[in-house]
């Protein structure tokens, strides 16, 4: 499943120092002559492709991005420093466009590609740059130019790292709510999801995964009733899957664990690659059980699937633990996605 992550920033090269206008004083020394010293070079911005960041949520939290200024010159012929050149991290398959012209300035798509956007000021030229034989004490320097100033647009084409599946009413849509910005329609009757959503889930500095939520799956999905059969092919893409269930149906509906298994099924018949792929129990609306019913039902849904992964027990209404959820998905997908040979080899 392919969607467009978006992000504005501005950027700010560094200004050119200023050029000095400067004369040679020293003792026994009449004639000194200029000794003004050239400004710094102001500090460039560069962009540069990164493995392991996964989406441009970073630039929605840091918008402004500012390179040093150069230093001015100074006597004894002394140059100004030069600004650092401040290089700022983006994903794999960043396009770079200009805010105000739609120009495309770059497209980094392999890890270490760099590209300028901002460049630099240059530092002015002091005193001793106009001396001449018939301009023997100038007394004129340059400021230097100011550093470029941009405002730049990044998109990047993305694929759902976490695929949410279950039956319809589950609470995928009030998770993916409740987790990222993303706001698809939630309502109390089946089917108010009509098309796959997808959601940015941010959980820290450089740390941050796309989460995908399909239409809820019903018995035959996989021979095509309901709406999410033709949304499962979208989750083949996916790295982990989240199996949602209701841990609190309405009454005279089936059980949760009858719920699970059924999900089960359709993935089993859909694809054998889908329903081997790896899958996290999360049981939902714990928020209205006591936590002895809570706990009876999960041990159920536990033992009508055989399950030995992973479970997580949740409200996505309240939030109540999604945070440890979200954080330990980011953390097996920095696994999943770590070169072999660094920390142990990859999965």
């Amino acid at each position: 499943m392919k969607f467009v992550d978006e992000a504005t920033v501005r950027v700010q090269a560094g200004n050119g120092g200023a050029g000095c206008v400067s004369f040679r004083r020293e003792k026994n020394i009449p004639w000194g002559g200029p000794d003004g010293g050239d400004g710094g070079d102001g500090g460039s911005i560069w962009l540069v492709a990164r493995e392991g960041i996964n989406t441009l949520a970073d630039f929605r939290v840091n918008r402004r991005y500012r390179a040093e200024h150069g230093d001015p010159g100074s006597g004894s012929n002394c140059s100004g420093r030069s600004g650092v050149d401040l290089e700022v991290a983006v994903p794999l398959g960043t396009r770079i466009i200009t805010e105000d012209t739609g120009e495309l300035l770059g497209d980094l798509t392999v890890a270490g590609e760099r590209l300028l956007v901002a460049a630099g000021g240059r530092g002015g030229k002091g005193n001793t740059r106009f001396k001449s034989s018939v301009n023997r004490t100038p007394r004129r320097a340059t400021p230097g130019t100011a550093g470029e100033a941009r405002a730049l647009r990044l998109e990047l084409t993305l694929l759902a790292d976490v695929g949410l599946l279950g039956k319809p009413n589950a609470g995928k849509s009030t998770l993916i709510r409740a987790v990222s910005a993303a706001r698809p329609k939630v309502a109390d009757y089946p089917f108010t999801t009509l098309h796959p959503n997808l959601g940015v889930v941010y959980v820290g500095p450089l740390r941050s995964f796309v989460m995908a939520d399909i239409p809820g799956l019903i018995e035959g999905a996989a021979e095509g009733a309901g709406l999410g059969m033709r949304f499962l092919r979208h989750l083949e893409r996916t790295r982990l899957l989240l199996h949602v269930v209701d841990l609190a149906p309405p009454p005279g509906t089936s059980e949760p664990a009858d719920d699970a298994a059924e999900i089960v099924r359709e993935l089993d018949r859909f694809s054998a690659t889908l329903a081997a792929r790896e899958r996290w129990l999360v049981l939902n609306k714990a928020d209205l059980l006591q936590a002895e019913e809570a706990a009876r039902r999960e041990a159920a849904v536990v033992a009508a699937l055989g399950w030995s992964g992973p479970v997580y027990r949740i409200s996505a209404l309240t939030g109540e633990g999604t945070g440890r959820l979200m954080g330990d998905v980011m953390t097996r997908l920095e696994d999943i996605l770590r070169p072999a040979g660094e920390d142990g080899a990859a999965d």
